[in-house]
């Protein structure tokens, strides 16, 4: 095969990938697609016009109310749409391999389980036992995430790269994709840990046979989530839920009053869409239902934050220093000892 035979095949290969990315982009059923922002869109217009009463909703104010000029003119918007092509393209491809697997975490621990207690005969139906291992993953995705976040807000190490997400002073949809590398292999690990572990026990105890229920691989009930409240935590939509649904569902207004910077608000909200974990362990924060004036970023504003240096090499320097300082800490800490022994 010639040179331009190659140079053919390979350029075929990276067309093949992009449309397939767009392809996914429009179409797909999963979690991020034009269909989710749509039916984000259509609920925000619902909460809208729920908003107006009796008044008549005008195209013009409906559009500036959905897009308002602060959004389309600010510089961390343009950042977040920077960090949405290098996420949605480029770092799967590169750094998959870093992610530990979920199903050999499930078939590692329900083997495990299988050889201490024997095996189990299945307990239930088809369906009940599909349902069942639906409910079950979608809660240990949920504790996967608020570990995850506990984490990366409480150990500096793991904050110098999830800080990147939180340096949006203007939240919009496409936030969701303004993470570091680092970030997303580390929250990807823990999840295939948790959920590994939680299929494997579920496996155990319903059979083989049991399988969650999925479209395009997402767990449907995290897919219904995503669709109704995902898109809306990062906009300026205050839908919040409040009372005991306060306390059950993490509303859009919950994930925004986690973005403030509010010391009040610090490390507070770090479940996805339960607020269960959050109330259990002591992070929720309830909003009001009246709009709370918050201010979005992380003090002190760095100038480089909605850059590739801010987002991408500086928190790699940020936290090998720390990593560093540690090590010589660590090494004063032991001539010391030595010194005093």
């Amino acid at each position: 095969m010639s040179l331009f035979d190659h140079i053919a095949q390979m350029l075929g290969t990276i067309l093949s990938f992009i449309a397939g990315k767009l392809m996914q982009l429009a179409v797909s059923p999963g979690t991020f697609s034009l269909a989710s922002l749509m039916c984000a869109l259509c609920v925000a217009m619902l909460f809208l016009g729920s908003r107006r009463r009796r008044k008549p909703l005008r195209l013009r104010v409906l559009l500036r109310a959905l897009f308002p000029r602060r959004l389309r003119a600010s510089r961390s918007v343009r950042a977040d749409i920077a960090f949405f092509f290098f996420t949605f393209f480029v770092v799967g491809v590169l750094f998959g391999w870093a992610v530990l697997s979920f199903h050999v975490i499930d078939n590692a621990t329900n083997h495990l389980l299988a050889a201490s207690f024997g095996a189990r005969p299945a307990r239930l139906p088809g369906w009940g036992a599909v349902g069942v291992m639906t409910l079950v993953l979608f809660v240990a995705y949920e504790l996967g995430y608020w570990i995850d976040h506990y984490f990366s807000h409480n150990i500096p190490f793991l904050w110098e790269f999830h800080k990147v997400h939180h340096t949006a002073e203007v939240l919009s949809p496409l936030t969701n994709f303004r993470v570091h590398p680092v970030d997303t292999i580390v929250f990807n690990n823990i999840l295939a840990v948790v959920m590994g572990v939680a299929g494997g026990v579920a496996h155990f105890l319903l059979g083989r046979g049991a399988a969650p229920l999925t479209i395009a691989d997402s767990n449907v009930i995290v897919l219904a989530f995503f669709f109704l409240i995902g898109h809306l935590q990062h906009t300026h939509f205050w839908i919040a839920f409040t009372g005991v649904w306060g306390r059950i569902i993490l509303s859009p207004a919950h994930h925004q009053v986690h973005h403030s910077t509010d010391p009040r608000h610090f490390n507070k909200n770090l479940g996805s869409f339960l607020a269960v974990w959050d109330w259990m362990f002591g992070t929720l924060y309830v909003p009001s239902k009246t709009r709370q004036k918050l201010d979005f970023g992380v003090e002190p504003k760095r100038e480089d934050a909605h850059t590739v240096t801010g987002g991408l090499v500086s928190p790699i320097r940020r936290a090998a220093a720390l990593l560093t300082r540690k090590g010589e800490s660590a090494a004063v800490g032991d001539g010391t000892l030595a010194s005093g022994a």
